[in-house]
């Protein structure tokens, strides 16, 4: 579904990824897990083509398109959904509008505002939100864990192929993880969607079964495994060397 080759991504002149390969299939969960400042957010803005990042060479293709032309709105549109840690406030707009409008320009047709109401209450109550936040501000004037629990509004609403998780768990309580946590498992279970999670935790996946690893150190993958290796780096750090030694001694 997603292949990244010899990305190479730059920002003020600084190059921040390089020599990154990445392929996901469909109903696959990846996890890139790191230290501060390795580029894991910096992949995401790169796949949805953040103006301030700039891919130097390297290719991204999605369901076989080269996403090279394309811009943000475009990528969008062909089912790529992210989540990121910080969610965008945007004040006068509310979440039913902007649902509304998402969802006319995907599926190129007028909105049936009855089926629209109707699913988004069963949304609402599939994942424990407050039915007033459909007709609040997007993320505006909400705590950290309000903003990821409204932006599960948006996922289960436009059903993305590709969800991409930058740092959910940052900001959030256990409570607020878990909620999280398990409508991402609802939403896994129903669609069968690709996800890519980016993360140095592991709390969040707990509530996965089974996904691939990949450790990345200066804007590369230096180390790629099953689960375990995600419970390997929580005992060892996310040293390469350290996390292979530990590897071959299990």
């Amino acid at each position: 579904m997603l292949i990244i080759k010899d990305l190479e991504v730059k920002a003020e002149d600084k190059v921040i990824i390089k020599n990154f390969n990445l392929e996901i299939n469909t109903g696959e969960i990846h996890v890139l897990m790191g230290r501060n400042g390795t580029g894991k957010s910096t992949i995401c803005k790169a796949i949805l083509k953040h103006p301030d990042y700039q891919i130097v060479k390297g290719s991204i293709s999605f369901l076989g398109k080269d996403l090279k032309d394309l811009d943000t709105t475009m990528i969008s549109r062909l089912g790529i959904f992210l989540l990121s840690q910080n969610p965008v406030e945007v004040q006068g707009i509310t979440n039913a509008e902007v649902l509304r409008n998402a969802l006319s320009e995907k599926n190129n047709e007028r909105v049936d505002i009855f089926k629209f109401n109707k699913r988004l209450n069963e949304v609402c109550e599939m994942i424990n939100l407050p039915k007033s936040f459909v007709h609040r501000d997007v993320n505006f004037n909400m705590s950290g864990g309000e903003k990821k629990k409204n932006e599960l509004l948006h996922l289960f609403m436009l059903e993305p192929k590709l969800i991409i998780l930058d740092e959910i768990n940052s900001g959030l309580d256990v409570d607020a993880i878990k909620t999280v946590g398990l409508a991402l498992r609802k939403y896994y279970e129903i669609y069968k969607p690709a996800i890519l999670i980016v993360t140095h935790h592991a709390d969040i996946l707990e509530y996965f079964d089974d996904y691939k690893v990949h450790v990345m150190d200066k804007g590369e993958i230096t180390l790629s495994g099953d689960k375990s290796l995600a419970q390997t780096i929580l005992t060892t750090g996310f040293g390469a060397s350290a996390v292979a030694e530990d590897l071959e001694n299990e």
